[in-house]
């Protein structure tokens, strides 16, 4: 098991749970430090999965220790690009990542990973293999806003994930307007809780408003985002 694992619990909840929960947040946690105005930031995922589809599969037949790949950007900019690994480790979560440029990104698009063999980055030589092993390549893009909220102790991270949409069949990481369509009901909102060792006592204490009223799910964006696809899940 890699050294830096940490816990992530994941629910959906209504918009009402979310306004209660949000504003004992405010008072008790700090805001993730590149929000906006409104404490939001826009997220858009572009996942890769392999010519069979195994990190789509490995997740609906629940297996226990498998991988995703994704570029991910910011409020659809490009001035701050990363490739990331997300992996599970039975009941843990680890995460890679190496910055990446424009030109790279778009590059792997189109999936060519020739800018990547001679990269020092051991993830991007991980993404290089399986791009040229188990053909890699870019599948569905996955938007939302995210909510953040910030403890020091443990590295507690608590999010908010509204709007979430799929943009379908379009690989176009970079474009502003893309159309996308919402996977969840309006009202629906996925609150995930991350964190190192133990969970603080008294954030167990507000966290369980919500998970008094809602059961901890293994929610997936991406599995949800390929949904329209017509594949069985």
């Amino acid at each position: 098991m890699p050294p830096l694992v940490r816990h992530e619990l994941k629910y959906y909840i209504s918009q009402s749970q979310y306004q209660v929960l949000a504003r004992l947040l405010r008072v008790l946690l700090d805001r993730d430090a590149h929000s906006d105005e409104n404490g939001e930031y826009h997220i858009r995922s572009l996942y890769f999965d392999t010519i069979d589809d195994a990190a789509l599969t490995e997740k609906v037949a629940g297996v226990r220790n498998r991988n995703k790949y994704r570029i991910r950007i910011y409020n659809c900019s490009d001035s701050f690009i990363r490739m990331e690994c997300k992996s599970k480790y039975e009941n843990y979560i680890y995460k890679r990542q190496a910055q990446i440029t424009r030109d790279l990104s778009e590059q792997l698009i189109t999936g060519d990973p020739s800018g990547l063999e001679n990269t020092s980055s051991g993830l991007l030589r991980e993404v290089f293999r399986e791009m040229r092993i188990n053909l890699l390549r870019p599948v569905v893009i996955v938007d939302y806003v995210r909510e953040a909220y910030l403890h020091p102790v443990e590295e507690v991270r608590i999010t908010f994930d509204k709007q979430l949409r799929s943009g379908l069949f379009s690989h176009d990481l970079f474009n502003p307007a893309l159309p996308t369509v919402p996977p969840l009901a309006a009202d629906q909102v996925i609150m995930e809780v991350k964190f190192n060792r133990f969970l603080p006592q008294y954030l167990k204490e507000v966290l369980s408003l919500a998970a008094g009223w809602s059961q901890r799910s293994a929610i997936s964006k991406y599995t949800l985002c390929r949904m329209f696809e017509g594949k069985e899940f």
